[in-house]
C-alpha cells in the first residue's frame, strides 16, 4: 500500500461466528421504532448508519473536476493506488455542505476491475483504496471459495451522506465520506447474496458472510453489521475513522 493506506495489526476484531456475537457494548433497549441511541466514550464511539436516508445518501449530480486543484503529494500517490488496483473512478467536484464534505472526492463506479459498484460511491480515495484491497484480496477469494464464482457486483446502500449519528449530534463517517454501506453481493454465477442474517441451515452464506466481516478488520477501522444492532440489521457498515490507539470496533 501507499502513502496513508498501510493496514495495522488487528486490535478489536472478531473471529468467531458473528451472528451469534452479542454487542460488546451496551446498544441501549428499543422503545420505539427509532431506538434510543447508546453513550460511548470517545475511544468507543461508534457510527450507526441508516440505508433508508436515500435523499441524504446520494449527493447532487456529480460534476467531473475539470480544473482540478493541487493535491497534496498523498492524494496523487492515492489515485496511483486506485489505478494499481484496478478501480474505475472519477475525480469530481469539491463537496461543502456545512461541516460535512470532502475536498478530494472519488466516485467508484467499479470497486476493482469488473466488480461493479451499484450505485456508483461517493468516497474519500483513502477509503476507496482501502475498500479496493478489502474486495481484491478477501472478498473476490472469498466468493471462489465458497461459491467457486467471481463477484460481479457490489450493491451499496450509502456512501457520502451529510447526516449525524443518531441521538449522538456528532457528524458520521458518512459524512466525511470515509463510510460505505454493503447490502449485497451479486456473483457472477447468479447468486445474490444478502448481508442479512442468514437462516439456521445456510451454512455456505454464513460462512461466507462470517470471512466477509472477520476478513474486513484486518482493513477498515470499523465493521459493524447484522447482529450488533437492529440498525445494522440489513447491512454491513465499513469506515476508515481514525480512534486514539488506533482502537478498531468490529462487531
Amino acid at each position: 500500500m501507499t502513502t496513508g493506506l498501510a493496514i495495522t495489526a488487528v486490535s478489536a476484531c472478531t473471529t468467531g461466528d458473528v451472528f451469534s456475537l452479542q454487542p460488546a457494548v451496551d446498544v441501549g433497549s428499543q422503545t420505539s421504532a427509532m431506538p434510543e441511541a447508546p453513550q460511548y466514550s470517545d475511544m468507543q464511539r461508534l457510527v450507526p448508519s441508516d440505508p433508508y436516508l436515500t435523499q441524504a445518501a446520494y449527493p447532487r449530480m456529480d460534476e467531473p473536476l475539470s480544473s482540478p486543484e493541487q493535491m497534496p503529494a498523498g492524494e496523487i500517490d492515492c489515485r496511483n493506488e486506485l489505478k494499481r488496483l484496478g478501480v474505475v473512478y472519477q475525480d469530481i467536484q469539491p463537496i461543502h455542505e456545512g461541516q460535512c464534505g470532502i475536498d478530494f472526492p472519488v466516485k467508484v463506479f467499479s470497486a476493482i476491475g469488473s466488480v461493479e459498484m451499484k450505485p456508483a460511491a461517493t468516497l474519500t480515495c483513502n477509503m476507496a483504496a482501502t475498500f479496493a484491497a478489502w474486495t481484491r484480496n478477501e472478498l473476490v477469494p472469498a466468493a471462489r471459495w465458497r461459491y467457486f464464482s467471481g463477484v460481479k457486483a457490489i450493491h451499496q446502500g450509502s456512501s457520502y451522506s451529510c447526516r449525524k449519528i443518531a441521538g449522538e449530534g456528532v457528524l458520521s463517517e458518512h459524512g466525511k465520506g470515509n463510510a460505505l454501506d454493503v447490502m449485497s453481493i451479486e456473483l457472477n454465477n447468479g447468486n445474490d447474496i444478502d448481508v442479512r442474517k442468514p437462516g439456521l441451515f445456510a451454512f455456505r452464506t454464513r460462512g461466507f458472510l462470517n470471512n466477509v466481516r472477520a476478513d474486513g478488520c484486518q482493513y477498515f477501522n470499523t465493521v459493524l453489521g447484522p447482529g450488533y444492532n437492529y440498525d445494522h440489521r440489513n447491512h454491513f457498515h465499513f469506515d476508515v475513522k481514525n480512534r486514539r490507539n488506533g482502537y478498531r470496533a468490529c462487531r
